[in-house]
């Protein structure tokens, strides 16, 4: 990275974020305020991008223990399935780096963009709202969101003041797992400062499946085989050992609160204990520090209407256990991120915000024991960026366009010694070259809509998003244990480029509403973990028998379809729900993408009224035969069937709600096509379940 411009972007956040704190001082007064505290709102309204807002009884009724069973069923997105401690929402058939995770509008600042095995550090029990962004929305964030991003807001730090004591207390049961949860969190101010507290706990034991554990139909496709039976040679019914999941955290915020804005600080502990059901077994560790701070002004200067400065500090460390308990790995990640934006006031029939945004991190990858060699080097990522977005709208046609320009440096500690090992099939390189690599990575997106008629619009999108290969990609070299795979990284790896072409029709008025999409996402140098077939082999030692991956990259087309229609929907009374996603994923010169999700139709029925509220899902995912050739399936189809029903009732000054949420009331096997076959072939998701509980709010 070129250390004057990494300067220079740090010294104008800096200077502008300073002049921004002191206006917004000089004109603090109390009042009752809200300004938005995420950043996101305004685009997630926007009609031009297809957007997911989860909130409310909504995500109440969703709400899992990890982020991608939240968001499973949602219009375009699935899920990664690493027994119950671990699951990634897929964004038309896109994971892992290519769909950020943050948290109040920061990165999250844990790894587990990096392999699914890898919990997403934030815990679910006390979000308050879910965002999914994509297109112009997206480049606000970063530039390497080509399938979109997910944002999740717990409002730790306050923008408005509370004018009595408010919160939530909920408590729970669940009878596959014999989970129990609890939460609580509770809203105050004294004066102009607000103050909020949260806390939960969630324990699960291992969770009981349908039938037995191991996939039996399907053979391999390509070089990669697997042993007749999985967990060790067990083909386990009942209880599926290694999926147990243990979570709680602790968060507190304090914020003052002006009459133009508001300046606020939070702290979060999380701890996170799960079982990783591989053919191997074994448990993953993972505790998170977490330091935030917003400021946010309204009317700062002639022409703005806002200002807003963030910033987040985290530090994320996480031990791989085998199943004998003994450590085997260690990975550690410490993240800095601040950013700024200014919205300017509509010039010309445009709103818009610009911006730079600056992150830091240092990720480690260990093995614990003897050798302690680097599964990743000791590497620090620099990323500086400048982004602009604007949304317009004249009479019938509304237009948007963001571009984001991205400076990011991978930094090894060319020092480290990688292990090689040897294979039953072949060689790994003996180590690979550490050397520092920078990239420039320039991102746009354009998008249109026409409304032919009142509430009727037809639109079109093009993004071009830019995404560096990430230190994994570039420097692993050594047996990722909860992956069961000896992961080889490819120092001369390229800038992946993804081009994305979208059209939308959209019915927004009256009692029936619908929307449908279609698209095409073209990626130059798309990066993937390619199995080579070869496993290694060292006489029982560390990462003996696991198969070698290694870092590759081919032009590659994922097109899709997706639409729904509903009736009456999140309204009082009766209201329903059809929809239907389906991607194809293929490398331009022949065969499947790994990992890519299958087509699914689904309906919704729910009925509100009088303090009761009734729900059931069903949803059928075709089987997933569209493999890579390292790949073994297919996966299979499965119908997923899932109800609830609540009543609440005021009693002074509670809203106090009763609740049943039955899942998989089919008792099927399911096995998502977007998890690896370490997890997929031997570790179904959990059978019929039934979970009560009680919440107030007051």
């Amino acid at each position: 990275m070129n250390h004057k411009h990494s300067l220079f972007v740090y010294k104008t956040i800096l200077s502008v974020s300073i002049y921004g704190l002191l206006f917004s001082s000089a004109k603090a007064q109390t009042s009752n305020l809200e300004i938005t505290a995420t950043g996101s709102q305004e685009a997630a309204q926007s009609i031009l991008t297809p957007t997911k807002v989860l909130q409310g009884d909504e995500l109440l009724n969703k709400l899992g223990t990890t982020l991608g069973a939240t968001l499973a069923n949602e219009l375009g997105v699935s899920a990664t399935g690493y027994g119950a401690g671990s699951s990634r929402p897929v964004i038309r058939g896109l994971e892992g780096s290519r769909v950020q995770i943050l948290q109040n509008g920061l990165s999250v600042g844990d790894v587990s963009n990096i392999s699914q095995d890898h919990a997403v550090g934030n815990n679910m029990q006390n979000t308050h709202q879910v965002e999914i962004l994509r297109g112009a929305a997206a480049l606000l964030y970063g530039s390497g969101s080509s399938g979109g991003l997910v944002n999740v807001v717990n409002d730790r730090i306050l923008t408005n003041l509370p004018d009595r004591a408010t919160g939530a207390i909920n408590t729970s049961y669940e009878t596959v797992n014999n989970g129990r949860a609890g939460s609580l969190e509770v809203d105050g101010a004294i004066g102009s400062v607000a103050v909020h507290v949260d806390t939960a706990i969630n324990n699960a034991n291992n969770y009981r499946i349908p039938g037995s554990s191991t996939q039996s139909q399907g053979e391999p496709i390509g070089g990669w085989t697997v042993p007749p039976e999985g967990n060790g040679g067990n083909n386990y019914t009942g209880k599926l050992p290694n999926t147990f999941s243990n979570q709680n955290n602790l968060g507190v915020g304090v914020s003052y609160i002006g009459q133009n804005g508001y300046t606020g600080v939070s702290i979060e502990r999380l701890n996170n204990n799960y079982g990783i059901p591989t053919p191997e077994g074994g448990s993953i560790n993972q505790s998170q520090n977490r330091y935030d701070f917003q400021h946010q002004t309204r009317d700062p200067f002639a022409g703005f209407s806002s200002f807003k400065f963030s910033a987040a500090n985290s530090n994320y460390s996480h031990t791989e256990f085998t199943n004998a308990g003994e450590a085997a790995a260690l990975w550690k990640n410490i993240a800095n991120e601040a950013r700024f934006e200014l919205a300017h006031n509509p010039l010309l029939g445009w709103r818009g915000t610009f911006g730079a945004q600056v992150t830091a991190s240092s990720l480690n990858a260990t093995e614990v024991g003897t050798g302690s060699y680097a599964i990743v080097p000791p590497t620090k990522t620099n990323s500086n960026a400048l982004f602009w977005i604007e949304e317009g709208k004249w009479n019938s046609l509304q237009g948007n366009l963001g571009l984001r320009y991205n400076s990011v440096a991978q930094n090894p500690n060319t020092s480290t010694t990688l292990e090689a090992q040897d294979t039953a099939q072949g060689t790994p390189t003996p180590g690979i070259t550490l050397q520092n690599r920078n990239f420039n990575l320039m991102s746009y997106s354009a998008g249109g809509l026409w409304n032919f008629i009142q509430g009727h619009g037809a639109g079109v999108a093009y993004t071009v998003s830019q995404r560096a290969p990430s230190a994994q990609e570039l420097y692993s070299y050594g047996a990722h244990e909860s992956t069961a795979t000896f992961d080889i990284g490819n120092p001369n790896l390229s800038k992946e480029t993804s081009h994305n072409l979208e059209f939308n029709l959209q019915r927004n008025i009256g009692l029936l509403r619908g929307k449908a999409s279609v698209y095409a996402n073209r990626f130059n140098n798309y990066i993937y973990g390619y199995y080579t077939g070869n496993s290694i082999s060292n006489g029982g030692q560390e990462g003996d028998g696991f198969s070698v991956v290694t870092s590759q990259q081919a032009a590659a087309t994922i097109k899709g379809i997706e639409g729904e229609l509903t009736y009456n929907w999140r309204e009082q009374g009766l209201g329903g729900r059809v929809f239907g996603d389906a991607s194809q994923g293929s490398f331009d010169a022949g065969g499947n993408l790994p990992l890519q999700p299958a087509p699914r139709l689904g309906a919704e029925i729910a009925h509100q009224r009088n303090g009761w509220l009734t729900s059931a899902t069903y949803v059928y995912s075709y089987q997933q035969n569209r493999l890579a050739s390292w790949e073994q399936g297919p996966a299979p189809s499965y119908n997923l069937l899932n109800a609830g029903i609540s009543y609440t009732e005021k009693i002074q000054q509670v809203n106090w709600t009763v609740y049943l949420n039955m899942k998989n009331l089919l008792n099927e096997q399911i096995r998502y096509a977007t998890t690896p076959m370490a997890v997929r072939l031997y570790a179904p998701q959990p059978g019929r379940s039934f979970m009560l509980g009680i919440r107030g709010t007051f």
